[in-house]
């Protein structure tokens, strides 16, 4: 077991607990529960209420110590360091990061999660500010962990709509900028033919859609569904008349140049 060690008051925003390290693993901080129920506004008797209710879920020195029932060790930190409420008290819950998060689960509570990443960014990831006491190091941690958290928001950002639009081309730039920002290497999305839908082919040659259709059923030039060849791809797409998706045949360069080649043989 590692050494435990209060390192004194932390202050977060504008949240103030005792900051404790080790327990979990050299230098790794954690957090009393009594100190995370004036955080969230609980009583500290309904947070370790919850733990115990759901101990299951919590696996003991990776998420969670219970300080009165672990060790002498412990105990005799918890007494220490006033860390006991009463001669009542059964339990003196200390949570690992990991630890916190489960509890987060069982808080159902959506300010919590703004607390937690509060915590994670400025607390539980600042050891070597605590070890080298130097504020400088400090504030470029924050801001490269800051840049870091704004990087992942927007790659989730830009992978959403990536998924959420029916253009091939926009999905594979989209998801290459993503790619980009979550690994800072730059992806280029490999080229693709463009496609054309019946109605755009048929502009072409100045001919209805439905004729474009009928015309590429009789040449043969569609695949199987699903699937594609060099005439053309079939892909989702909202139908016209409904918000359903169904399936449409897009046309390569080559499909269209067919529909042309027919017709200027329909011609002689």
């Amino acid at each position: 077991m590692n050494e435990l060690k209060v390192l004194g008051k932390e202050k977060v925003g504008r949240y103030e607990f005792t900051g404790i390290e080790g327990g979990f693993g050299e230098n790794k901080k954690a957090m009393l529960v009594k100190d995370i129920a004036v955080i969230h506004d609980r009583p500290v008797f309904k947070i370790n209420q919850l733990i115990t209710d759901n101990i299951k879920r919590f696996k003991t020195n990776i998420d969670l110590i219970d300080l009165l029932n672990t060790s002498e060790v412990f105990r005799k930190f918890a007494e220490d360091n006033g860390f006991i409420g009463s001669n009542r008290t059964q339990h003196v819950y200390l949570l690992s990061e990991r630890g916190y998060a489960k509890l987060l689960k069982i808080l159902e509570d959506d300010k919590a999660w703004e607390i937690y990443d509060e915590l994670v960014d400025n607390y539980f990831n600042m050891r070597l500010a605590v070890k080298t006491d130097n504020k400088q190091i400090l504030a470029n941690k924050r801001l490269e962990i800051m840049e870091a958290n704004a990087a992942t928001r927007q790659a989730s950002l830009m992978y959403k709509i990536a998924m959420g639009t029916s253009s091939k081309s926009i999905k594979e730039r989209l998801l290459a900028k993503s790619a980009e920002r979550l690994t800072g290497e730059r992806f280029t999305p490999e080229a693709t033919q463009e496609d054309y839908s019946a109605a755009e082919v048929g502009k072409m040659y100045g001919i209805t859609a439905q004729k474009v259709g009928r015309i590429a059923n009789e040449l043969g030039i569609k695949a199987d569904k699903p699937g594609q060849n060099k005439f053309g791809r079939w892909a989702l797409s909202k139908s016209k008349y409904s918000s359903k998706e169904v399936l449409q045949w897009l046309y390569s360069k080559e499909g269209a140049e067919e529909i042309g080649k027919y017709l200027e043989g329909s011609k002689k």
